[in-house]
This record gives C-alpha cells, sequence and structure tokens, in this order.
C-alpha cells in the first residue's frame, strides 16, 4: 500500500515538471528548409538488383548444397517424362547384351544430361550436372573386359596375384 503511494506521487509530480504554455510556431516563423549537402547522395538500387545480389552471395557450403540438389531434381521432374529420353531409357533398358546396353546407357546419359544441362540456370549447375554426368559415364567403363591397346589380350590370374602383394607391401613400406 506505501509502495502504491508512493508511485502515485511520482507521476502527480511527473505533471509538474512540464510546462503550462506550449508555444507552437506560427505559418509566419517557419524554419528555412534545409540546404543540400555537398557530398552526393549514394544511389540505393533497385528491389530487383538486391534479390539479384542476395541469390548470387553464398549462405554456406550446406547451402549451397542443398540449392544445388533442389534445383537438380527440378529439373530431373522437368525432363523426365520428355519423349526422346523415354524412348533412350528404353532402348538401353532392351538391350540384349551387356555391351550394347553400356553403349546404349551412354546415349542416353547424353541425351539427359544434355537436356538438365540446356535448361539449367546457372554456370554452377551445368558445372554440377557434367560432373554426375562423367560419374555415370565412368561406372559404363569396365577396362578389364577390352584390354588397353599394347597390353596382353589374355588374363593372367598369376601375375594379377603378384601385382596385388607387390602393391600391398609397397604400401606398408612407406
Amino acid at each position: 500500500m506505501v509502495a502504491l503511494f508512493f508511485a502515485m506521487q511520482f507521476v502527480l509530480r511527473g505533471q509538474d515538471a512540464a510546462p503550462a504554455i506550449v508555444d507552437l510556431p506560427t505559418e509566419k516563423t517557419q524554419t528555412p528548409s534545409p540546404a543540400p549537402s555537398p557530398s552526393p547522395i549514394p544511389e540505393v538500387p533497385e528491389l530487383s538488383q538486391l534479390d539479384q545480389a542476395f541469390k548470387q552471395t553464398s549462405l554456406g557450403k550446406a547451402a549451397d548444397e542443398y540449392r544445388l540438389r533442389v534445383e537438380w531434381r527440378r529439373l530431373q521432374n522437368l525432363v523426365a517424362h520428355e519423349p526422346e529420353i523415354v524412348s533412350a531409357k528404353e532402348a538401353a533398358q532392351s538391350a540384349r547384351t551387356d555391351l550394347e546396353k553400356r553403349e546404349k546407357l551412354r546415349d542416353y546419359y547424353n541425351v539427359y544430361y544434355g537436356r538438365m544441362r540446356a535448361l539449367a540456370s546457372s554456370d554452377e549447375m551445368r558445372k554440377a550436372l557434367d560432373t554426375f554426368k562423367a560419374e555415370h559415364l565412368k561406372l559404363l567403363d569396365q577396362p578389364r573386359v577390352r584390354p588397353v591397346p599394347g597390353e596382353s589380350a589374355t588374363f593372367d590370374p598369376k601375375a594379377e596375384k603378384e601385382k596385388h602383394k607387390k602393391d600391398k607391401h609397397s604400401r606398408f613400406r612407406q
């Protein structure tokens, strides 16, 4: 109760601090407008320019990877049902031999990633698509099935075993 009394005293005394008469300026006594400053005011970029600037800035590695993944999925969904891509995929699946299937899968990946690359919105996405394409094409390589020119065409299991042992021992010595 005592605290309430003191609080009321401060509120009532606060009204005493205000001046009794407030002079408002009349129309005749206007303040002069401020003179323009000698330094030029920097131009503020348009909203669309600001949007582009924020789209280009990196939010971190994880955010950039997430953005690329979202864009990649969007492109996959766009091109998945195009007739040319569907027919290339069906041709690869209907191949009779492994060699034929790998050749048709190469054609499919070239068409598929070529179309996605054409629709990509940024250079960063195009580079990522090139990397994905290279990874898929690398899976189709079978270096042991077709020997490199200049090497022996026969496979010698003893020589491979000796080579493996030699590599294994050289790793432990380092």
